[in-house]
């Protein structure tokens, strides 16, 4: 058991790259110790840092879990993974690059269905037409049900999305979609348009606390440094 505060961090692509650049520009060398392709890495200026290199999906689990006592990951993943997300993590800052939207899209000829209220009531006339509920391709099942029951949204069935979700209205294994993104571009490629009151969540990569991980004295100490060098 080591009394350094483990950083988990994105090990791969643009998002690494730019995890890295922010933590430079407050003054912290973020790098890989050993092999480029390796996992482990430090703070170059902090002794009690062990960073941890793993995909953004595992990083919202090691800080629910508290293997990692701070990380860089999407506020999405966050929101998706941890039901209880204010309880189990604090959102210390964000980080300025991976902005994308969790949006509900509706294909454009569904001309009468322009927010989700319009989704309820087309529900009842839906299942009478097709013989069952309107089906909904997603990656963000719990984002997805938390959204719906919150705007009285309870008829419908999910299709848990394994690829390219914006296609699956086109494809016929759903009829609408609960996806990520960031221009609308692909979504419109597509023949899909965002609800007027669609967007559940602004998301972009978040410097993240977990209230869970045991805190040792030194831990708590490094993660003061960092706060400090971000100007928190």
């Amino acid at each position: 058991m080591t009394d350094k505060l483990i950083l988990a961090v994105p090990s791969k692509g643009r998002l690494m790259d730019q995890t890295i650049e922010q933590f430079a520009s407050a003054g912290l060398t973020l790098r890989k110790t050993g092999n480029e392709r390796g996992y482990r890495g430090e703070i170059a200026e902090l002794d009690a840092i062990d960073v941890a290199f793993i995909s953004a999906p595992e990083i919202a689990w090691y800080l629910q879990t508290g293997r990692a006592h701070m990380g860089v990951t999407g506020e999405d993943l966050i929101r998706e993974q941890i039901t209880d997300a204010d309880q189990r993590v604090r959102l210390l800052k964000s980080l300025g690059f991976g902005q994308a939207d969790v949006i509900v899209a509706v294909p454009d000829y569904w001309i009468d269905v322009r927010n989700m209220s319009d989704l309820d009531e087309i529900s009842a006339a839906f299942r009478r037409e097709h013989g069952r509920w309107f089906r909904v391709a997603t990656k963000y099942i719990n984002t997805t049900r938390r959204f719906f029951a919150e705007k009285g949204v309870i008829d419908y069935r999910i299709i848990e999305s394994l690829g390219a979700t914006e296609g699956a209205p086109a494809a016929g294994t759903a009829d609408l979609i609960v996806d990520i993104t960031s221009t609308g571009a692909t979504l419109a490629a597509n023949g899909l348009r965002i609800l007027d009151d669609g967007v559940i969540l602004k998301s972009e990569a978040k410097l993240v606390a977990s209230k869970t991980a045991d805190w040792s004295p030194a831990a708590r100490q490094a993660e003061t440094s960092i706060i400090r060098a971000f100007g928190l």
